[in-house]
């Protein structure tokens, strides 16, 4: 445990983040609206975002106030956008910083179709990840969910959170009672789950069909044997 009597880290602001197949960028909504709408589905935005708390949305307008309000909360919204194409394909946000304590939390995730079966998604993670811990200087960093969304556990628990546990009526989500399961990963991980993202995220982990060859949480289960041994 480091000393902690002279801890002090700034508050998280907007970044851009670029990696090999993905950059991170600030939500700006003129600029960004209606790609963002579009690269989630457009009104197939509704079943993307089923665990979200807001009602549904009935347009791009309704989308944008939603956002709007997140930054009124102290959301710092970011897009995900393909190198490749140009396109942007999904967003997160940093959330709920206690720069007091060195915590912030990656929350209001959506991952558009263009995503799935791609490294676009993970590489968006690890950079967001790597920015809270080596540029900021937090201790710790959340995820949180829908207790009753498996398909988030389980993406929480591959990019290297550890599940902490249920905070049972946490919240009221969709005018219905939403239990919410945390998960979390701390400064002293970082490194551990850092090399084993920068190992899968190698081209050479890549077939030329373009399916990976070992898995994120194999890598990351052999570099610890490797540590302990």
């Amino acid at each position: 445990m480091r000393d902690l009597s002279t801890y002090k880290v700034s508050a998280p602001g907007y970044v851009t983040l670029k990696g090999r197949y993905v950059t991170v960028e600030p939500f700006v909504r003129d600029e960004h609206l209606q790609a963002l709408w579009d690269g989630l589905g457009g009104m197939g935005i509704n079943p993307l975002l089923l665990y979200f708390s807001q009602d549904d949305f009935g347009g791009i307008e309704d989308f944008g106030a939603w956002l709007d309000n997140a930054k009124k909360g102290g959301w710092l919204t970011h897009i995900f956008r393909d190198n490749a194409t140009g396109k942007v394909v999904g967003m997160a946000n940093y959330m709920r910083a206690d720069a007091a304590n060195g915590v912030v939390e990656v929350g209001g995730v959506a991952h558009g179709a263009d995503m799935k079966r791609s490294p676009l998604s993970t590489e968006a993670h690890y950079l967001m990840a790597k920015h809270v811990f080596e540029d900021l200087g937090y201790r710790r960093y959340e995820w949180k969910c829908d207790n009753n969304n498996e398909p988030s556990k389980v993406t929480a628990a591959r990019y290297g959170f550890t599940f902490e546990g249920v905070f049972r009526q946490h919240m009221i989500s969709k005018r219905k009672n939403r239990d919410t399961a945390w998960f979390s990963m701390i400064d002293s991980e970082w490194p551990g789950i850092n090399d084993a993202f920068e190992a899968w995220l190698a081209p050479e982990n890549f077939g030329s069909d373009g399916k990976q060859k070992r898995r994120l949480e194999d890598i990351r289960a052999d570099l610890e044997k490797e540590r302990l041994v």
